[in-house]
């Protein structure tokens, strides 16, 4: 490709993804609707707009039984499940009765909806905006009869917003995205790091006609448009010798992690419901630090379900090989949902009913699952661990509810065995207070912990500055929490995305962690970054 017959032009953003990507640019307009058709008569309006949304449907389906992932098919869920509520639809059907054709009244009743989700308090409707122009725009594609815009594998992708069902559609291979909006927790932004894509947002705006190629090079934040010889070559060295340090970080895949100064650090990794670990061989980690089971338990069926739980369960601890898991009880609120089970309608979802506050609203739920944990754990080393504990009573009723399950196991003649209990320290007010709490083992949830110490959403690119892992406040509060279970002897992990982040690994290693659960995608890099360190001495950390 020939970068020179256009002038360069170099776009700012914010990098959500890191890497280099360089390709064939291609730029996404919002669509405009084409010229009317002639309207039919309502009823076949109302029967074109049926068939679109089931042609929707059926696509959003199949696209789901492709990706093969859990949290990208929960992502589609959300759509199916949309399409299929007469709440959602029907004031399209209804502005079709009116007298408009079925695009009109799909879109009008939908830019509504949008609107409304865009602007809401309730930070999880906020993200699922997107999720609806999604489904938007693929039942308009339909009505019209276009296709949407053929993207080549490799491309740059520029976009307003990039909606998760045609990132998920796109075969990116080496490729990258820049969006002018977005957010740096969106479900796009989320997908583009499991999969190595590197992506930008918040991208400055700019004229791209006439352009046909633009590299991606986020650890400078930049998009480079129509990139002139002399950028082109340092940028294609620069791809090298990233590729060079991938091979080289691939070396310590399946070995064990260990400093420059010789000290052995448990890597441990983090998972959705299991089905990721078909793609992964044991030996690439010390265990399992973290499974998210609300990502593996969506509806209130399978939260009653026992014996489900209990088969999904042995299966994550059969892969594990008699190596260590922690599985987390359901973290749902916030930007989770469980329809039947979660608190409708809260001002502020993320500082509400959530966690172990809403396990404990629900006695039965938890009892279930403890009751599936605690089979599970007489088939392997099985740990469970509590999300958002805030007060030490909160831990205290978790242990008599687990406690109650495993009695009850007993009279049943259940095997089981009583696994430890510990608990994910993402609340300030649990951190500050460490020493009150009566649990087996620690887990540092990094991601919470910084948007609460901070009191910055971490939905707000606005307030990226604040996220910033390696600030004081955050780095000392994990040093205190550290130094208090290293002194009582109780194990502490951090199973936050500061783990995957290897500008962060030696702040961690310096504060004492000697565990760290990571993606499974970053196993390779912060091993090979744990080698190169030579831990601080207590004196030499900049905490003070």
């Amino acid at each position: 490709m020939e970068g020179d017959t256009a002038a360069v032009v170099c776009l700012r953003g914010t990098p959500v993804s890191a890497g280099l990507a360089r390709g064939r640019l291609v730029v996404l307009a919002d669509d405009d609707p084409p010229p009317s058709r002639e309207r039919g008569s309502v009823a076949e309006e109302s029967s074109r707009m049926q068939a679109a949304i089931a042609s929707a449907s059926a696509e959003l389906a199949a696209l789901t039984e492709r990706v093969g992932e859990a949290e990208a098919q929960a992502i589609l869920a959300f759509q199916v499940a949309m399409l299929a509520d007469r709440v959602v639809t029907e004031p399209a059907f209804a502005a079709i009765e009116a007298g408009v054709a079925a695009e009109q009244g799909w879109r009008t009743a939908m830019d509504l909806q949008i609107r409304e989700y865009h602007e809401a308090d309730d930070l999880y409707f906020r993200a699922r905006a997107s999720d609806l122009r999604d489904m938007r725009d693929r039942v308009l594609h339909t009505l019209r009869g276009v296709d949407a815009t053929a993207i080549a594998p490799g491309s740059i992708v520029v976009a307003a917003d990039l909606p998760p069902s045609r990132f998920l559609e796109i075969a990116w291979d080496g490729g990258g995205v820049a969006l002018t909006q977005g957010s740096p927790n969106s479900h796009v932004a989320m997908l583009a790091r499991s999969r190595g894509v590197p992506m930008l947002i918040g991208l400055e705006q700019a004229d791209l006609r006439g352009h046909t190629e633009a590299l991606i090079d986020t650890d400078n934040a930049i998009l480079v448009v129509s990139p002139d010889g002399k950028l082109a070559v340092d940028f294609a060295s620069r791809q090298q010798r990233a590729g060079i340090a991938r091979a080289e970080a691939e070396r310590y895949l399946n070995a064990p992690a260990v400093t420059a100064s010789g000290e052995r650090v448990q890597l441990l990794i983090n998972v959705a419901d299991g089905s990721e670990l078909d793609r992964l061989d044991p030996a690439c980690c010390d265990g399992i630090g973290l499974v998210r089971t609300e990502l593996m338990l969506r509806n209130a069926a399978d939260l009653a379900d026992e014996e489900k739980q209990y088969q999904a369960y042995c299966r994550i601890v059969r892969w594990a090989d008699r190596r260590p898991v922690t599985i987390r009880t359901l973290d749902a609120g916030g930007d989770k949902p469980i329809s039947g089970y979660t608190v409708d309608g809260e001002a502020n979802p993320f500082l509400g009913v959530r966690g172990l506050r809403l396990s404990l609203r629900h006695p039965d739920v938890l009892t279930t699952q403890l009751r599936a944990l605690a089979r599970a754990a007489s088939r392997g080393l099985l740990k469970v661990m509590v999300p958002m504990v805030t007060s030490p009573r909160e831990l205290d009723r978790a242990r008599v509810l687990l406690d109650s399950a495993v009695a009850g196991l007993c009279k049943e003649r259940v095997e089981y065995a009583v696994p430890e209990l510990g608990m994910m320290v993402e609340v300030p007010a649990a951190a500050l207070a460490i020493d009150l709490f009566d649990a087996d083992f620690f887990s540092i949830g990094s991601n919470d912990l910084i948007q609460y110490l901070t009191a910055s959403s971490r939905d707000s690119r606005g307030l990226s500055p604040l996220h910033d892992p390696l600030q004081p406040a955050v780095l000392r509060l994990i040093h205190e929490v550290v130094r208090h279970a290293n002194a009582h002897r109780v194990p502490v992990s951090l199973c936050g995305d500061m783990a995957s982040d290897v500008r962060c690994i030696p702040a961690l290693l310096d504060v004492g962690l000697r565990s760290l659960s990571v993606a499974p995608a970053s196993v390779a890099r912060v091993k090979s970054a744990i080698a190169r360190h030579r831990v601080a001495t207590p004196t030499e950390l900049p905490l003070a």
